[in-house]
């Protein structure tokens, strides 16, 4: 089966031209604008200790990820043996290979950047200063590990199911595209008003984890429609 046409350029471009962006122009300024809004002096972050924010939606909803990707695991093991699900074992292996790069990458990513959460420095009661990601950090007993953001990879993790969807099912895949992008947005909202990361901090997570389920989708599932000799090319619509 074909996969329905899709502008890799812009797919790829887009999202490396935001991260050569943040590069450039430090968000710092308007992390720290957003932070700040959060941000009570001699009390603290207003979602430091919220039950809602703590214990639902850090621990309880990222099971909800957890329980999908064990599901898609289980399914891929049974694709191997001859069960109806073996015509779905590149699309399973798919999902577990791009959500599980989309979530492995946040620990080594972290002790490599060694970026400190707002609730570590000064600006916010701690002790560590603020730097830009290519910037030098100041000396420090405690490295920072808050870049980028693991709990919303969690939720940007499910951009593969968009991808393993749009072939198949393209209504189901847009319902999957909203349901990744607003999980992954609730769960970075919710650790910026706990004081745990930067805005910026979860968008280059939504970025990391796009580009890993994009490519890990071109080159596992993708499949051009193939063109007959001497047919006219068709010319391809915006990617969905």
């Amino acid at each position: 089966m074909s996969s329905r046409p899709f502008d890799f350029r812009l797919g790829l471009g887009i999202p490396l031209g935001v991260m050569a962006l943040l590069l450039l122009l430090d968000p710092g300024p308007v992390d720290f604008a957003i932070s700040n809004l959060f941000y009570v002096p001699g009390e603290g972050f207003v979602g430091r200790h919220s039950f809602f924010l703590e214990d639902f939606l850090h621990d309880r909803a990222k099971q909800l990820v957890i329980v999908i990707g064990v599901l898609a695991i289980a399914g891929f093991l049974l694709s191997l043996l001859p069960t109806r699900l073996r015509r779905w074992r590149r699309p399973l292996g798919y999902v577990v290979l791009a959500m599980g790069l989309s979530t492995s990458i946040v620990n080594p990513l972290k002790k490599l950047t060694e970026m400190h959460c707002p609730w570590s420095l000064v600006e916010y009661g701690g002790s560590e200063v603020h730097s830009s990601l290519l910037g030098p950090r100041a000396p420090t007993e405690d490295p920072g590990r808050c870049w980028p953001g693991g709990h919303a990879s969690a939720g940007f993790s499910l951009l593969a199911l968009f991808f393993v969807l749009r072939d198949r099912r393209p209504r189901l895949a847009r319902a999957a595209l909203a349901f990744a992008l607003g999980l992954g947005t609730v769960f970075s909202v919710g650790r910026v008003m706990q004081g745990a990361h930067f805005l910026s901090h979860n968008l280059w997570t939504f970025l990391i984890d796009w580009l890993i389920c994009l490519i890990s989708y071109r080159l596992i599932l993708y499949r051009p429609a193939v063109r007959l000799a001497g047919a006219p090319a068709a010319v391809a619509p915006a990617a969905s």
